[in-house]
Order: C-alpha cells, then structure tokens, then sequence
C-alpha cells in the first residue's frame, strides 16, 4: 500500500449577515460520487504546489478568485480501496466577497451558500464536516486564526 498526497480540498466561505457562509457544489450525475455536497477539491498537477492547485480548482470550479487564501491546520485523509493507497489531502481556506458570482463547471449541477450547522449536515466525510469547524473557529475567534498559514496571494 503507498501514502500518497496529489489532492487538494478547498473551502469557500464569506461573511454573511448571520456569521460566515460556506460554498458548497453538487457532484453531477457523470462524475464519480454523483449527488454529494461538497467543497472544492481536485489533483495536484506536475510542478504545481498544492496552494497552486487551490486556487485554479477554486477558479475551474466556481469562478471565483479569494481575496485571501490560508493553509488550514488539517490534513484530510481517505482510503482507495481500487488502487490500495491511503490519500493525504491539505485543507485551504478561501475568503471571497460576498457579492461575488459563483459560475460552476461541469463536475458540478447546483451550489449553494450555507450557515455553519448545514455545511455540517450535508457535507459526506467526517474530515470535511471537520474543516468547517476548524475554519470556523479559527476565522470567528482572532486569537485562534493566527495559526493559519495565510498564502500571500
């Protein structure tokens, strides 16, 4: 069995009225995990840092670009029962501007902005629902957020 790391996970968020929102994307019928909720994720390209890839994923994705993009202190993990390889994923964390427009591509058939507790309720894995909380905690309480590693952009 190998550890490898060629992916990525991103999670979009703005400030909304109520505290922060989170992006979520529908897996399309076509795409492998078809009808899940989901973050941004994708593979790392040849040459390409993993905050690199983030941030293309991000743009492919949803048509955004982040105003700030930071290295959340998680690492996401899964097994690939197919190819016998346990996957390491770096977990970012996207601000944007909350009047911006999301445009999404194919891999995806609907997005959806979402409180904090909804992420949580929808969102498949474990480490996913995870991140939200950390994002949250370290971006609503100051003192925390000074551990993540912000990606000058």
């Amino acid at each position: 069995m190998q550890l490898i790391s060629n992916m990525i996970e991103a999670h979009i968020f703005r400030e909304g009225k109520s505290g922060i929102e989170f992006l979520l994307l529908k897996r399309s019928e076509s795409e492998i995990y078809p009808g899940i909720w989901q973050m941004v994720s994708g593979k790392i390209k040849a040459g390409e840092k993993a905050f690199e890839t983030a941030l293309r994923e991000i743009k492919e994705e949803t048509g955004l670009t982040p105003v700030k993009l930071w290295a959340a202190p998680n690492i996401n993990s899964f097994y690939q029962a197919d190819k016998d390889y346990i996957s390491f994923l770096p977990v970012f964390a996207a601000l944007v501007n909350p009047d911006d427009e999301v445009t999404i591509s194919k891999e995806h058939s609907e997005f959806k902005w979402v409180e904090i507790e909804e992420a949580k309720k929808i969102l498949a894995w474990e480490g996913q629902r995870k991140s939200v909380d950390i994002i949250k905690e370290y971006y609503l309480n100051e003192k925390y957020f000074l551990n993540f590693v912000e990606i000058k952009l």
